[in-house]
């Protein structure tokens, strides 16, 4: 048998320990070793021949279940009841919108994973009402679940759901997008740090900016963007003295000011300030300061270009990826975040 031999598991992999114990006992099914009907080990001898925890053991035994490999008959143990191996793994996204950027970061997750794993999606829309319902339903019939956890309650107020998130299994779930307020490193995954990017992105290109005697962040009211990132544009503006205004769009008749740099979030405002500067007759990155959210090919062309801010989000669809592949490590990573200058500014 192929549960003997403590040495089998590699205790420097990135792979799961847990996920070892499964591959060892496919490898063996695939030699013709074991067979339908053929009694594996207990967990705790599997526990004692590996030097694992019976925790550890426990997992990769729940993973065979899930998988149909395996299943325990009471007072008996566990028997081999298929060999029809999917080595697919199967993955859940619940993503909180389906916007251009979420599907950047869907088809990197896809391409990342490649044949190796099936893909679902759902939307929760930000309502933690329907991640339970989308729970109850799901829960036990994926191997990893990605959720971006994105909630606002019913005052458009943020809410972690620490309490729904909890029930999916730790080893199963990873995080994306954004951290779990006050839990942040308790899951693994890939993330924003909203408040820390705006204020480091803002201190690398504080060299433009201070050519402004202004900054105004426009902050779209009701589209539930994170408040987070007022909170760092605040920070910033206070420690660099920096006169500032925050705004919740861009007034149709409200004139341009000279020596203002305005930070945009929405496309919509982003296209009234260029066409508001065109009409004023006030030059992008000398009279009037444009930084917009999220970088797009557009923007490169855009009035000569457009200064952006923005997350890498192929680099996040990847890296999440490779976490459920076992290929890095399963910690909270934060994602990269910068600025590309350009002519605005």
């Amino acid at each position: 048998m192929l549960l003997d031999k403590s040495e089998k598991i590699a205790v420097d992999s990135r792979t799961p320990k847990y996920l070892q114990v499964v591959n060892l006992i496919l490898e063996d099914i695939e030699k013709g070793k074991l067979k339908i009907g053929d009694r594996i080990p207990s967990i705790n001898e599997t526990s004692f021949d590996f030097l694992l925890s019976r925790d550890t053991v426990e997992k990769a035994y729940n993973e065979l279940r899930d998988r149909g490999i395996i299943s325990s008959v009471r007072g008996k143990g566990f028997y081999i009841s298929s060999t029809k191996m999917e080595h697919k793994v199967k993955v859940l996204l619940l993503f909180n919108k389906l916007s251009s950027y979420k599907k950047l970061i869907y088809y990197s997750i896809l391409d990342t994973l490649g044949p190796q794993a099936t893909v679902d999606l759902y939307i929760h829309h930000y309502n933690r009402n329907l991640l339970e319902d989308l729970l109850e339903q799901n829960l036990g019939n994926y191997n990893q679940y990605v959720l971006a956890p994105h909630f606002f309650d019913q005052s458009g107020h943020p809410e972690t759901a620490y309490d729904l998130i909890k029930r999916i299994p730790k080893e199963k779930l990873l995080i994306i997008d954004r951290a779990v307020k006050g839990h942040e490193n308790e899951f693994p995954g890939v993330y924003q740090d909203f408040a820390k990017d705006i204020f480091e992105v803002l201190e690398s290109g504080i060299t433009h900016l201070k050519k402004y005697q202004r900054l105004i962040l426009v902050f779209p009211k009701g589209e539930l963007y994170p408040v987070e990132i007022m909170d760092g544009f605040k920070r910033f503006c206070f420690f660099h003295d920096f006169k500032n205004l925050i705004v919740d769009g861009v007034d149709d008749d409200e004139p341009l000011d000279a020596g203002d740099c305005y930070i945009v979030l929405a496309e919509s405002d982003l296209v009234n300030l260029v066409k508001k500067s065109r009409e004023q007759l006030l030059k992008l990155g000398r009279e009037v300061g444009v930084i917009s959210y999220n970088d797009t090919p557009l923007k490169e062309i855009l009035a000569e270009g457009i200064t952006t801010i923005s997350t890498d989000f192929e680099h996040m669809g990847k890296s999440i990826a490779e976490q459920i592949l076992g290929i890095e490590d399963r910690i909270p990573i934060k994602n990269p975040f910068r600025m590309t200058l350009r002519k605005s500014l």
